[in-house]
Parts: structure tokens; C-alpha cells; sequence
């Protein structure tokens, strides 16, 4: 569907009669269901057809910083089993496939010359996509920089930006005539925030006046690739934004307003509003300066989207803690502690809150109205086991049930969300986990490569067959 039309419901309402099941809560028509993957997560093939490297092929590397050396090498090895993996998501009835584009694979020092082979991977996936009537959503960047462009500076250095919408169009100038929705980037906080403060993730730096520059540069990386497509005839842009609510105690607001804004606001106002929160440039004032933001940044990062990807996994829950330092990935953070959740959690220790996605979609409609919603990536890791060829993942299948109805009621009360793309189809390289934490609705036994469709896989191929829930508990399906 046209990510430009609200999708309308369903004849009979949020309700309807189902024979199989009973009552179930019915999506509106023509919503959106997929799954969603990134490249160098699952790709390999890390040195074929002339791909060059990137700071995640050179960050692995780094003794200590990816769990037991793992890399990105082989991964799912997905560049020479495409073919299968389309047709398994043929098989679970998914119309969309988000998938990322690797910048090395295409550009492999980031600048110059196209390498025509690493654009022949998309187009062969692009066109096996449409040929078993998927629909494509690519991402341009899911944090596989050239390390050559690292090595010149990186998001810190403003050219980047430039470089970034050189390769955007270049990618268009080949996938163009098949894709009509193109997203820039996928999640800037964490390739600023992780990336250059904290140091978790590539390139593992830990400056913070360089997270804050590289977030701008990152924002006119996005804004210059979106008029770029535009020019060359795109008819849709997405942004993708990790987001959460900020939630505290009712002593804690000054603190909740402060973590929302470094989180959430620092790239939802710019993209969209076409400014900075005043708090946030505070912030980053005493972090550097302000001297990398220059006339003019603003009015190119506000360009018109057409969605907003939202990726929901929980929310971060904070309290006022006078003394306490600041969290390393968020610089002025000090006197505000990040607390632990209370719940039931993931096995990445996350907090199971889908509570916290209604709210977020509602906060969104409210705040950004202009813009379409669709959930970019939603999903759980837990400690799957292979029993006489089977995953029996009943925790994701009710971590993912609980996760629809909160969508489910934010459309009921009016948030304009458009479709939900699971995280993840595979099991896959999970950044500096490694291989230890599966995410996939499929697993991959990646000794052999065998897929194996676990029982949430089953399960959702049955909720978008009948485009809904049981109107009863996950139990009743």
C-alpha cells in the first residue's frame, strides 16, 4: 500500500467474526506484515566481489570487544542463500522484507567508483523478492561504515555526510525502477552514542564531544541522501529511530525530560521539526561546542518523510540520583541513575513492556502527526533449543502476541501505524554479543547453515494470514 494513504479498517471494525478461531482482533486492510534483517548481521561473504571492509569487519577484530572473537565473515551467509531465504519468507506469507544495504559492498572505500558486483547482490535479492510477490524495504545505512571512511574521521567528520549521499544515489540509480520506499538510516543514537561515546560498537571510540558531531553529521547524512533520492525520482523516505519511552518516578521529571531528549528528541525534532531541543544543545554545548552545526544544517536535515520506523524493544526507566556519574552513553547524564527493570526480561536482560509501544505510537501520532508510522523492528532474544528438529519458542510467541495487541490498541485509538516488520527473520551476528543471542523467528545452525522455522515463525504466518489476533489471550490461538 501507499505509505502516503492512512490504511483504512477493517470492514467490521477492530472486532471481527473469524471462523476458525472465534472473534479476532482484526489490523486494518492492506496493513503491512515482514520481517526485517541487516547486512552485515547476516550476510558474509565479508570479502567477495570486491567489497571492501568496514569498522564492524575491523572492530571484531579488536581483542575483547565482540564475545569470544566472533565476526561477521560468514554470518548467516546469506549472500549465497538468498534464494533460499526468500523463498522461506515466501512461506511464511511475509509481503515486506526490510533489508540493509552494505556501503562497502557498493562503495568499498566509501567514495569513488561503484563496484558494480556488490550492487548485483541487491539487484538479484530485489528482483527474487518481487518475483515471489515481497515487497523490498531497503536501509541505506545499518552501521557498516568503510573503514576507509573511518579512518578520515568518520560521522565526526562532516564530508561523510556528503559521501554517504553520493552512495544513496548510486544505489537508487540501479534498484530505483523496483523500490519505492527507501529508508536512510537505521538508529543514529546507537552508531553515535555506541559507537564514538560509549565505545560498545564500532568504531569503539569514547569521546563525547565526537558522538555529538558524529549525530549531526548523521542527520545531514540522512537529510542529503533524502533529497538526493527525491531528486532522482523516489516516492517514499523513511528514517528509522530507535525509540523508548523515558518513564521515572513523579520526582524524577527533570530527569525523564533530560534522558528523552538525548534519547528520543535529539533526532525526532531536527528530521522532523526542522530544529534541535534547546535542552539537548545545552548539553552538547558543554560537550564540545556547537561550532560542527552550520547555517543551513537544519533546513537540509528537515526534509519531507513519508515514514517514521519506529524500533521498539523496551523503555528505559530512570531515577533523580544527586552524585551519580553519567551514563556512558549518555554524556550529561550525571545525578541520573538508569535503573534496572523490576519485570520479567529478555536473555539480553531487556524489559519485556509492550505497554511502553502503544504508548510510544500514540506519543508519536500526537506529537508528529505528519508522518506514517511503521514498526521497523520489534522482537526478542531467548535461549532457543533444537528438540527432534523443532523450536518450541513459546516465550517469543507470547513476548510477540503481547507486543501486536499494544499495536493493536494504538491503532484502536487513533495512531497512524502502517505495519510491523518482526526483528528478526534469522537468528544472526548480534553485534558484540556475537553469536550468543538468538533474535530470529527462524533459527540458524550456524555450523551447517540449516534453517529452521521456530514455533513463532508457525504462529505469525497464522496472524497474517487472517490479518489479526484471537480476540481471546495468546493461549487461545
Amino acid at each position: 500500500m501507499s505509505a502516503t494513504t492512512t490504511a483504512s479498517r477493517g470492514q467490521d471494525g477492530d472486532v471481527e467474526p473469524d471462523g476458525r478461531h472465534g472473534r479476532r482482533l482484526a489490523f486494518p486492510d492492506g496493513f503491512v506484515w515482514g520481517a526485517a534483517t541487516a547486512a552485515y548481521q547476516i550476510e558474509g561473504a565479508a570479502a567477495e566481489d570486491g567489497r571492501g571492509p568496514s569498522i564492524w569487519d575491523c572492530f571484531s577484530r579488536v581483542p575483547g570487544k565482540v564475545a569470544d572473537g566472533h565476526t561477521g565473515d560468514v554470518a548467516c551467509d546469506h549472500y549465497h542463500r538468498y534464494e533460499e531465504d526468500v523463498r522461506l519468507m515466501a512461506g511464511l506469507g511475509l509481503a515486506a522484507y526490510r533489508f540493509s544495504v552494505a556501503w562497502p559492498r557498493v562503495c568499498p572505500t566509501g567514495s569513488g567508483p561503484v563496484n558494480a558486483r556488490g550492487l548485483d547482490f541487491y539487484d538479484r535479492l530485489t528482483d527474487e523478492l518481487l518475483a515471489h510477490g515481497i515487497v523490498p524495504y531497503p536501509t541505506l545505512y545499518h552501521w557498516d561504515l568503510p573503514q576507509a571512511l573511518e579512518d578520515a574521521g568518520g560521522w565526526t567528520s562532516r564530508d561523510v555526510a556528503y559521501r554517504f549521499a553520493d552512495y544513496a544515489a548510486a544505489v537508487h540509480d540501479r534498484l530505483g525502477d523496483r523500490i519505492r520506499t527507501w529508508t536512510t538510516l537505521n538508529e543514529p543514537w546507537v552508531a553515535a552514542f555506541l559507537g564514538y561515546c560509549s565505545g560498545v560498537h564500532a568504531p569503539g571510540r569514547e569521546d563525547p564531544a565526537a558522538a555529538f558531531r558524529a549525530a549531526h553529521h548523521l542527520l545531514l547524512g540522512h537529510g542529503l541522501a533524502a533529497s538526493a533520492l527525491r531528486t532522482a525520482g523516489a516516492a517514499e523516505i523513511a528514517l528509522t529511530l530507535n525509540l523508548a519511552p523515558v518513564i521515572g518516578p513523579d520526582d524524577a521529571v527533570a530527569a525523564v525530560t533530560r534522558v528523552d531528549g538525548l534519547l528520543n528528541r535529539q533526532f525526532l525534532d531536527p528530521a522532523l521539526r526542522g530544529h534541535y531541543p534547546r535542552d539537548v544543545l545545552d548539553i552538547a554545548e558543554r560537550h564540545g561546542g556547537l561550532g560542527h552545526i552550520r547555517d543551513g544544517d537544519l533546513e537540509i536535515i528537515h526534509q519531507p518523510v513519508e515514514l517514521l520506523g519506529i524500533n521498539y524493544y523496551n523503555p528505559s526507566f530512570v531515577s533523580s540520583a544527586p552524585g551519580e556519574p553519567a551514563n556512558p552513553a549518555f554524556p550529561g547524564s550525571e545525578g541520573i541513575r538508569f535503573d534496572p527493570p523490576a519485570g520479567p526480561t529478555t536473555a539480553m536482560d531487556w524489559p519485556i513492556d509492550p505497554a511502553g509501544l502503544e504508548s510510544l505510537l500514540l506519543r508519536l501520532s500526537r506529537d508528529y502527526p505528519e508522518v506514517g508510522l511503521l514498526v521497523t523492528e520489534n522482537g526478542a532474544a531467548f535461549d532457543d533449543v533444537v528438540r527432534d528438529g523443532r523450536v518450541a519458542d513459546a516465550e517469543r510467541v507470547g513476548y510477540l502476541d503481547a507486543h501486536l495487541r499494544a499495536a493493536h490498541a494504538a491503532i484502536s485509538a487513533g495512531a497512524d501505524l502502517r505495519g510491523y516488520l518482526v526483528w528478526s527473520l534469522l537468528d544472526n551476528f548480534e553485534w558484540a554479543y556475537g553469536y550468543h543471542k538468538r533474535f530470529g523467528i527462524v533459527y540458524v545452525d550456524f555450523a551447517t547453515q540449516r534453517r529452521i522455522p521456530k514455533e513463532s515463525a508457525l504462529w505469525y504466518r497464522e496472524v497474517i494470514s487472517r490479518n489479526g489476533l484471537s480476540y481471546g489471550s495468546q493461549g487461545d490461538e
